[in-house]
């Protein structure tokens, strides 16, 4: 049974396939030194849980798609887009995201029975480590076969 690491390594893969990706984590994010300023554009993926379901394994998934906000020392002219670049990086992230979503929706690794199941939700979020970094959280569940004979 390698369910779990192929799930883990998969995602890990295609996520360092994106230029948006410098470094990709897994396990409990606070043991992580999210301090380091050069890991980032960083993805962390989280297995909240995983069902048996007749001939397959459902993962219960999140990956968090996150970079540093600059904040830039010039003065404010623009309110809406601010001093920083904020809606830079989750617009960024938010695409990393939604490029994995589409591969597992219909892609290849779809095609390798890698399947997301239901619809993914992805929630932004700001500041919300120690140091400045924005970006997105998605939920999604992924089927793969369950490789377990009992013969």
């Amino acid at each position: 049974m390698k369910g779990f690491y192929q799930v883990t390594e998969i995602l890990k893969e295609q996520l360092l396939a994106d230029v948006n990706v410098n470094t990709v984590t897994t396990g409990d994010i606070t043991k992580i030194d999210l301090s380091k300023q050069t890991i980032y554009p960083l993805s962390h993926i989280m297995v909240n849980n995983v069902n048996n379901e007749d001939r397959v394994l459902r993962f219960s998934l999140s990956v968090l798609a996150m970079d540093v906000v600059d904040v830039s020392k010039e003065e404010v002219v623009d309110i809406f887009i601010g001093n920083n670049n904020e809606q830079d990086v989750l617009n960024t992230q938010l695409a990393v995201l939604n490029k994995l979503v589409q591969v597992l929706r219909g892609g290849n690794l779809h095609q390798n029975l890698y399947q997301l199941d239901g619809t993914p939700n992805f929630e932004p979020f700001y500041e919300r480590f120690e140091n400045e970094v924005a970006g997105w959280s998605l939920n999604f569940d992924v089927l793969i076969p369950n490789a377990i004979d009992i013969c």
